[in-house]
């Protein structure tokens, strides 16, 4: 399968990669005898993300590679997601679980080069800090209006879309904010 090419940062020519961020849907916090790392989707959160399995198809995504935090909630939010087209790979990882931006650009770092699209499905507020990252002062905004809805925070079950030009060590550089769906915008969807 061949690379998209287009004009990246600072224009020079560069790979077109697709990087999905997703935050798990809403959890339950009935059981206060559960550590936040075992805390499961609650029904609200499990409905949503039936919406933005519908959204991520409809962004003709397939996933080659799912980073997945190894808390419940975001296995669980995974897994109601499932089967997603292209059979990825799946990697779980101990390393997202409440990772910093920071955390999440060194793991997406380590993705082999031959990797074009890669969903990370994480927590806040390392994954909204990411995305203010990718989207803000390190990269290439596609408007104002996406990255001011992304300003205000990034919800339960939110999915930002970026395309990357470049490799994934060049991150933050190179990304733009394409698409950024809450799933109250899926409701219809599911």
């Amino acid at each position: 399968m061949s690379l998209t090419t287009g004009v990246g940062f600072r224009g020079r020519i560069a790979l077109m990669r697709q990087l999905l961020l997703l935050r798990h849907a809403k959890s339950n916090w009935e059981d206060p005898s559960l550590a936040d790392h075992d805390r499961p989707l609650d029904s609200e959160g499990r409905s949503a993300t039936s919406g933005m399995r519908e959204t991520i198809l409809g962004l003709g995504f397939a996933p080659q590679l799912v980073l997945v935090s190894s808390a419940r909630r975001t296995r669980e939010t995974l897994e109601l997601l499932e089967p997603l087209p292209g059979s990825p790979r799946i990697e779980r990882s101990s390393d997202l679980y409440l990772a910093s931006p920071r955390q999440i650009l060194d793991y997406l770092a380590l993705t082999p080069r031959e990797i074009e699209r890669v969903l990370v499905i994480a927590h806040n507020p390392g994954l909204h800090d990411l995305a203010m990252m990718l989207s803000g002062a390190h990269g290439i905004s596609l408007g104002g209006k996406l990255t001011s809805r992304l300003a205000r925070g990034l919800p339960t079950g939110g999915l930002l879309d970026f395309s990357v030009a470049g490799q994934w060590s060049d991150l933050p550089h190179g990304a733009r904010l394409l698409n950024f769906v809450t799933p109250a915008e899926t409701r219809g969807n599911a």
